[in-house]
């Protein structure tokens, strides 16, 4: 890994074949073909993509070591967790075993952390790794725009230098929103960010927003066996998942004790004594002992200095992009990842990086599938890719259900899954799958069958004509292939 040293005036720095003569202070400390603002997953997909094309590249990273929040604070940490508390708790087991099964009898924060400082570890070493290999030149600071194409770098010491690019991608990601009027300085309010450094299992939880982000950490610390309430300003949420799916997750989880108050935003929050008290706007109480406040993310552009490269971002700090090649209103800038909005998915992120940076350089790229898998990590996952029912019937198309449900196969029965199921949607017209939608255990890894078939428009007749190995979760496609085949018109 190759680091610039602002210990020392001036260093010389070989990016790949590319050598850079750089400075101390606001002079010109390198030219690049390619800057890349930030190192998460749309920052490093893009960084490497433009070396490989033999292109300079530079990534100014804000944290001490790469890997942007997915890495430090988001998909990673969280799934880490989730894994976590899955083996701790012996959820997988209970099916057998019965609810109160236990691995680990008391669980305490510092036994989330050990797993999760290792994995980190790991996840940086790799990145870390790729940049060195394909020459990507790395440096610690935070970057503002002086024009459209020269930026200032401060460094942790203070020192500045300037960097100026040809083409230049904004990969900062976002942060937690912190309204006011909730004090996060207090030890028992915690936002998205802080949850992963959690200073103690609470017995009792709040979570504000029902989003991928508080539906993820809800459940997982539901199935801790911590007491959860979630409190959602609208009537609904997950609202790009199935309704089915949804009504079905949301049963397993009153079954567990999950509360839900929704549809009314929190009018307060305030501590008293060993409880945070939520108050929301139609009147209700809800008294834990923490609170996590997820509603919502802000992208992390105030410090960039966009008026100076002619960029505005919207009132959540996101920038506006080409959807097709993710440049922003100034062509040879270009934006990816989180900060651009929906869909927000570190999956996602890695192709839009990808893709601006073949665009950037001129490589010409065939048309992206017409459709990617979305993963829920909550407890049980979701995941689903193509249409909903609601969206199949919008759409005016004649079409069939099939339902499988995961303890129908073998392989469920032998893990004791006694909850789960897949969806799934095909047209009576062309027979062609339309969608698939699944919950519970390897959701998120059964779902890359369905996006196979789907993208390369197949038919439920390739779920019943094709052997699927024996005994595996995987058996539910036939199944549900099955079921949807049975009331589909015949010729």
């Amino acid at each position: 890994m190759q680091h610039f040293d602002y210990r020392k005036a001036t260093a010389s720095v070989h990016c790949g074949d590319f050598p850079v003569e750089l400075t101390r202070g606001k002079r010109m400390a390198g030219q690049y073909d390619f800057i890349v603002i930030g190192s998460g997953p749309s920052g490093r997909r893009a960084a490497i993509q433009a070396a490989k094309l033999g292109k300079s590249v530079l990534v100014v990273e804000g944290r001490k070591r790469v890997g942007g929040v997915s890495v430090h604070t988001g998909t990673i940490p969280s799934k880490t967790l989730r894994e976590t508390a899955l083996n701790l708790s012996g959820w997988r087991e209970r099916g057998f075993y019965g609810r109160s099964y236990r691995v680990k009898k008391e669980i305490g924060s510092e036994d989330l952390g050990i797993r999760l400082h290792k994995t980190l570890e790991h996840e940086v070493d790799v990145l870390e790794h790729q940049f060195l290999r394909n020459g990507v030149h790395t440096m610690e600071g935070f970057a503002r725009f002086e024009d459209a194409h020269r930026l200032i770098v401060t460094s942790p010491d203070g020192s500045q230098l300037a960097v100026e690019g040809e083409r230049i991608l904004i990969a900062v990601g976002t942060v937690p929103f912190r309204p006011e009027g909730i004090d996060f300085d207090d030890d028992c309010i915690l936002d998205s960010d802080e949850v992963v450094e959690i200073p103690r299992l609470p017995r009792s939880l709040t979570v504000v927003g029902a989003g991928v982000i508080g539906i993820e950490y809800a459940t997982i610390f539901s199935a801790l066996d911590v007491a959860v309430t979630i409190i959602e300003p609208r009537s609904t949420f997950l609202d790009f998942i199935d309704r089915e799916i949804i009504d079905e997750f949301v049963h397993q989880l009153r079954d567990r004790g999950v509360s839900f108050r929704l549809g009314s935003p929190v009018k307060s929050v305030v501590r008293e004594g060993n409880r945070v008290v939520c108050t929301t706007e139609d009147g209700r109480i809800v008294r834990n002992e923490m609170l996590l406040y997820c509603a919502g993310r802000m992208g992390a552009t105030d410090q960039l200095g966009l008026d100076a490269c002619g960029l505005t971002t919207d009132g959540r700090g996101r920038l506006k992009v080409n959807a097709d090649t993710f440049q922003t209103e100034v062509p040879h800038i270009y934006a990816a990842g989180d900060v651009i909005g929906f869909p927000s998915l570190a999956s996602t992120s890695m192709e839009q990086g990808r893709i601006a940076a073949c665009h950037a350089f001129e490589l010409p790229l065939p048309p992206a599938p017409a459709y990617f898998p979305y993963g829920v990590y909550a407890v049980p996952e979701i995941s689903t890719v193509g249409m909903s029912e609601q969206e199949v019937r919008d759409k005016g198309i004649a079409y069939e259900c099939g339902i499988a449900r995961m303890r129908e196969t073998s392989r469920g029965h032998i893990m004791g899954l006694d909850q789960g199921m897949m969806k799934m949607i095909f047209s009576h017209k062309t027979r062609r799958l339309l969608g698939v939608h699944i919950l519970g255990e390897g959701a998120t890894e059964l779902i890359h069958i369905g996006q196979a078939v789907l993208n390369l428009k197949g038919t439920v007749d390739y779920f019943i004509e094709n052997t699927f190995n024996y005994p595996t979760l995987a058996e539910a496609y036939k199944i549900a292939a099955l079921d949807a085949w049975n009331r589909m018109p015949r010729d």
